[in-house]
Formats: structure tokens, sequence, C-alpha cells
């Protein structure tokens, strides 16, 4: 059995939503706003790595059958390890705390009434917040029936909207390319892709796709892998052409606002456009958009990580503990963690991510290149991995005393031989060093 086209349309909404949050909001129009009239080639660069990395991550994980399985290719016990960071990154101790704050900053506080405590206001939205996220992602098996039929297309209506006003608009001059993107634009924008953190949550969202595909009748393992993968792909449409239009957005605000790229940030983009054309109507409109944004990927995270809690620290008789109570646990840190001592968990979170994804990346490549490579040459898994895996957790090291104010003796030097180290990309000298280890080592076994 297949899905019909409606269905797919429906799975495909479901993922656009899971995928796009606060991060997905704010980049592009950032990226349009500096690069200005090289804004072509920055936004080039940024989809590449924020659409086509993350697209190929379903691509690896359909093929493969699971992320557990792929990772597993180096060591069952390091797919264990390296699924809970990544599912505790992208999860409770980051990503969905963050939904909370990011949509509270755009939706209430520019409209706080005077003498009313922040934090007051904060604690009671976010109550408000994860409240309705928990409803939402009761049952991850019908999550499209919510992301998919109703909050998907209404976010994309409402980001149409703001698209439309910026072609009435229009730009007479676009702004000369400043920033970060004086030079070097389509190099800039790849980097600045990975902001989105999509690639690692791709390795994981496929659990709840598929829950909704089973859900509908596809029974069938492989099937169900290809419908994942179509729902990615159409994803994969849907984000090129939002992208497009926020970085048109983002060009059109820098030309009516110049950016100031060491102080302002795709946030402060978009209020300067909605502000000079709608005024206070405008903000309220832009906060309702972040609120829908980041509640749709709030929804998915909770279902994400509860299901992989649950099917992972269940025992072969079924017992543990149940989603529901692995959703509540998720639910309530996330809500403490917004209120109490987000910043922090940032700061810590942000350097852990960046050693991660440089491990997803190469473990996504040898998996598109399984049968025609990698199968034949197995050890480059394990080879690759460690050699990419020093590198950046050294890098990570190296961040995380600087968050607390600490050197790491000799560190800083030796990462800064690796070439490319500059623009966050010093593990790919590694990651060829492993790959010609790997096939010299599996062709000595064999």
């Amino acid at each position: 059995m297949t899905l019909t086209g409606r269905q797919r349309l429906l799975m495909t909404f479901t993922f656009f939503s899971m995928f796009f949050g606060a991060s997905n909001l704010i980049f592009p129009p950032f990226v349009g706003a500096q690069a200005g009239s090289a804004s072509v080639g920055a936004l080039a660069g940024f989809i590449v790595s924020a659409v086509g990395l993350p697209i190929l991550g379903v691509l690896a994980v359909s093929s493969a059958g699971g992320f557990d399985r792929l990772s597993a290719r180096v060591s069952p016990r390091f797919a264990s390890l390296l699924g809970l960071a990544i599912i505790l990154t992208i999860g409770p101790c980051f990503a969905i705390p963050r939904t909370a704050t990011t949509s509270f900053e755009m939706m209430v506080v520019p409209h706080l009434p005077d003498g009313m405590p922040k934090w007051a206001a904060q604690l009671a939205y976010s109550a408000v917040f994860f409240a309705v996220a928990f409803l939402l992602a009761q049952h991850p098996e019908r999550i499209s029936g919510v992301l998919g039929r109703y909050m998907g297309p209404l976010l994309l209506v409402m980001i149409a909207v703001v698209f439309g006003a910026c072609l009435v608009h229009g730009v007479d001059t676009a702004a000369a390319p400043s920033g970060d993107y004086a030079d070097g634009q389509v190099a800039r924008g790849f980097l600045d892709g990975y902001q989105t953190i999509d690639l690692p949550a791709a390795l994981y969202f496929g659990i709840v796709i598929a829950s909704n595909i089973r859900s509908r009748g596809v029974d069938d393992e492989r099937q169900i892998g290809r419908e994942t993968f179509y729902a990615g792909l159409g994803t994969g449409v849907l984000l090129i052409a939002v992208y497009a239009a926020l970085g048109y957005v983002g060009v059109v605000s820098g030309s009516i606002t110049p950016v100031d790229a060491a102080h302002d940030t795709g946030a402060t983009v978009l209020t300067n456009l909605t502000a000079s054309l709608s005024g206070t109507a405008g903000t309220a409109f832009l906060g309702v958009v972040f609120l829908i944004a980041c509640l749709n990927v709030c929804t998915g995270l909770i279902c994400t990580c509860g299901t992989y809690f649950h099917e992972r620290f269940r025992t072969d008789g079924g017992r543990g503990v149940s989603y529901r109570g692995w959703q509540s646990l998720i639910t309530v840190f996330g809500f403490v963690v917004s209120n109490a001592g987000l910043s922090a968990i940032i700061k810590v979170s942000v350097p852990v991510l960046s050693a991660l994804y440089p491990i997803a990346i190469v473990l996504v490549l040898l998996s598109l290149v399984h049968r025609v490579f990698s199968s034949r040459f197995p050890r480059v898994y394990l080879w690759t991995v460690v050699c990419v895996g020093v590198v950046s957790f050294a890098d990570c090291a190296d961040k995380l005393a600087a968050v607390f104010g600490l050197t790491v003796p000799v560190l800083p030097g030796l990462l800064e031989l690796l070439p490319l180290h500059d623009q966050q990309l010093g593990w790919l000298l590694p990651a060829c060093v492993g790959l010609i280890v790997g096939v010299a080592d599996s062709r000595l076994r064999r």
C-alpha cells in the first residue's frame, strides 16, 4: 500500500512544520539584509547547507532504516551515545526551551504594559505555551492531523502575506553587501545555513513521520522509508521557496533600514520591516507568525524526543516509562529551563552542537555512497568518525572553556593549524585522513 497524493502532501506539510522554527524564520532575512545586492549567491549557499544537508540526511536515514542503524555502522555503543547527545541537544536542553523564549520576545515583549515584570509575563506565557504544545503532542502518530492540515498551511499563508507586502513595496536600490557578507557571500551563506540546526533534527524527525505513515495503513518498512523520503523531498521544495521569499524580505528591509551586523539579528530585520510598513499591527502580525512557527517545532520536538526515549529505554517485554510519561517530563523540563536558565544552557549547548554537526555530516555522506563505496570498505565509518570526532570535540572543549572564562593550554594553537578552521571547517582534513585510513584498514582486514 502507498499513500495517496493528498496524504503525501499532508506529510510534507507536517515535516515542514516540524522543521520551520524561529531560526528558519530569522536567518534568511538576515542573510538578505546583509548581502543586499549580492543576496542571490548568499542565499544559494545558505540553501545548500540549510536545505540540502537536511534532505540528504532524510534520504540517508530512510535508506539505512533509521539513524540508529546508520550510526551503528561505527559501533552499537557509539550509536547509543550519539543518538542521546543529539536528542538532548536538539530537544529539552536547547531547542524546546528556545521555542518558548523566542516566541515570547516577539509576541509579548513589544506589547508589555509599563510596570509589568517581564519575568512574570514570561512565566505565564511559557506555562500556556507548553500546555498547548503538550496537548498537541499527545498522539505522535496523529500529529499530521494538526500540523499538516492546519498549522503548516497557516504558517505558509502568513509568510506569503509578508512576502506580498514586500513585493508591493519593492526595492529601489538594494544595499551594498555589509558585515560578514561584505565578500565571500556564497561561502558565508553556506556556513550560516548550519545555524538552522536542521540536519541533526532531520536524523530523528523521521520516526514521527514514519509513525504517521503507519497509521494510514502502510506497514511495509521499505515503503515507509520511501514515503518518508518523499515527504522530506517535498519539504525541501517548500523550504527553498520560503527561504528565497524571506531572503527578498531581508533585502527590502535592508533597503529601508540599514542593518548593523554587530548588534542586529534577523528578528530585528523583520521587526524593522513590519513596523515601517504596517506599524503596530505589523509587529503584532509578525509576533503571531513567530508563535505558530515556534509552537509547531516545539510540538514536533516533544513528539520526537518522547518517542525516542520511550523506544530506547523500554525492555524487551515492552515495560518502561510510557510515551506520555516521557512527554510530561520533557515538557516540564523545557518549561523550567526556558524560565530559569536558558541563556546558560544555550552557551553550553551551542559548542556541543557544533561538535555533533560534523560527525552527522560525515555519517550522512558515507551512507549516501554506502552501496558503491562504504559497504566495500566498512572501516571508513569508524576511522572517519574518530578523526572528525577528535577535532570536533577538541574544538568543543576550547569553546566550552571560553564560555567559563578559561583557556585550555596549547589547544587553540593546535586547532588553528588546521586548514579552514577559521571558517568552521577544520574537520574536513581529518575527515579525508580518516577516509584514507579506513580504506587501508578495510583492505588489510580483507
